[in-house]
């Protein structure tokens, strides 16, 4: 085996604190989550959807008073930008149409906006429990297909340790919702979904390297399975760093310039991308070496030429 670099990186050597860094993130998303929970959008919990457009001057403390004294005060409102006009969208707990309707026309009407200034979306409940249980349903199949897949093509273990990397790239993104309270839509589901995909390719692509190098070893060459995941990480790292590039670049654009639902998608990809390309080599890689390690066959060779072995002989000769 042969690397393309004139030097290795040491990504796992530096496994403890890459794990450490990610429990960390973990642990302040669970709390984001636990704490502050998630805000789902009028498609999951049934409401109604107020888009304003061409608002002019109108403040936000505008645009709240006037909902408050039609009788939406609990709504949500953020401001918006609309082929590059300023606007609102709002949202609320109202499910029924006519009421929907009649709140905007007077919320609109008090601020001196022009009858077709706003647009009214209702969702009932019913409707979003569905599209609760889709979702659910839709991350379930693809965890075990993934699991299916991976376990099939290389192993178990692999399988498992690339379940567990994409658990912590949504994990983290969820938190990130939680914290800064996002509202969760439809798209954002649609968002969560594609970061499966991309996190799980970055993996297997370095999984297969690690594969191809363990099946190439010959015989009287010694080489740890630490040392044949820190290869293979290097061998491919120039690739994941070019499709993160290649990837991110579109995402970045829909986020900078997109419509408020183009953005509650690219930012969840942004996200997710990001965090896709450091687990692979982060989490997914460092914990196959890990448990992979434990097995007789690398485990005897981490004993004869790895780091403890590599320590106890400089020991040695420091010594001598």
């Amino acid at each position: 085996m042969r690397s393309h670099f004139s030097f290795e990186i040491p990504f796992i050597g530096h496994r403890r604190q890459f794990l450490g860094l990610s429990c960390i993130l973990v642990v302040l998303a669970v709390v984001g989550l636990l704490a502050r929970g998630l805000v789902f959008g009028i498609e999951f919990r049934g409401g109604t959807e107020m888009d304003f457009r061409s608002t002019g001057d109108v403040a936000i403390e505008q645009m709240r008073g006037a909902l408050e004294s039609v009788g939406e005060g609990s709504a949500t409102v953020q401001t918006a930008v609309t082929e590059g006009e300023p606007g609102f969208l709002v949202r609320s707990d109202t499910t029924d149409p006519a009421t929907a309707n009649a709140h905007a026309a007077d919320a609109a009407g008090s601020l001196g906006l022009a009858a077709d200034s706003y647009t009214v979306t209702t969702i009932g409940p019913d409707w979003g429990a569905d599209v609760t249980r889709s979702s659910a349903a839709a991350f379930a199949v693809a965890i075990l297909a993934i699991i299916l897949y991976v376990t099939v093509r290389y192993e178990f273990k692999m399988s498992l340790t690339a379940v567990c990397a994409l658990l912590h790239d949504l994990v983290i993104t969820l938190g990130v919702y939680a914290w800064f309270q996002i509202a969760i839509s439809p798209n954002v589901v649609a968002a969560l979904l594609t970061i499966m995909g991309y996190s799980l390719y970055d993996t297997v692509v370095e999984f297969n390297r690690m594969d191809e190098n363990a099946r190439q070893l010959k015989d009287g060459v010694h080489r740890t399975y630490y040392q044949i995941c820190n290869f293979s990480i290097n061998e491919v790292f120039v690739r994941s760093i070019n499709t993160t590039i290649v990837t991110v670049v579109p995402v970045v654009a829909l986020l900078a310039i997109g419509g408020t639902t183009l953005r509650d998608f690219a930012f969840a990809m942004l996200v997710g991308e990001l965090l896709g390309t450091y687990s692979s080599f982060a989490v997914a890689s460092p914990l196959l070496a890990m448990w992979k390690t434990r097995e007789p066959k690398w485990a005897k060779l981490e004993a004869r030429y790895g780091e403890s072995a590599a320590k106890a002989a400089s020991g040695e000769k420091s010594g001598e």
